[in-house]
């Protein structure tokens, strides 16, 4: 793409920029409310973890590693600060509504705290970012198989 072509879009590379992580973000949503569509309210935490891993083996642009890379470029750039900080509490609240909605339907303990689970969701698809980039970080730890496992845990389900 030309620059001039490029500007006639985005007032700016850093506006674009945004623009892919908020087009990320949209991709990656989608594909979790089709498979909470598909598995239901009950069965939230399993779907979004399903969602997830099938987003991820399919190659697409993945809004985790956008995140990493806006974090870099946040420095002293307080509109990247302000976009990701937004889309960061925007991708929580809606894991932690995914979360209400099993508990609701009797897929996930009441006693768990929703918002605690939901920050823990973004924090494992950063470390799971993290060990895509480098390998394991801890020798004998699998994250993918963390990940996997991790519903189980929530749900009380084995």
């Amino acid at each position: 793409m030309s620059e001039p072509i490029l500007y006639r879009h985005f007032a700016s590379k850093r506006d674009l920029y945004l623009a892919c992580l908020g087009a990320a973000w949209d991709s990656f949503r989608s594909a979790l409310d089709a498979k909470l569509d598909e598995l239901g309210d009950r069965e939230a935490v399993l779907a979004i973890g399903q969602a997830s891993r099938e987003f991820h083996a399919a190659g697409g642009v993945k809004p985790v590693t956008l995140w990493i890379q806006a974090l870099n470029e946040a420095g002293d750039d307080t509109r990247i600060q302000d976009f990701l900080r937004g889309q960061l509490r925007e991708v929580h609240a809606y894991i932690a509504a995914a979360v209400r909605r099993a508990q609701a339907a009797g897929g996930v303990p009441a006693d768990r705290d929703a918002e605690a689970e939901a920050w823990i969701f973004v924090g494992t698809a950063l470390l799971l970012s993290f060990a895509d980039r480098l390998g394991c970080l801890i020798a004998p730890v699998d994250f993918g198989a963390l990940a996997h496992k991790r519903p189980r845990s929530l749900t009380g389900s084995g």
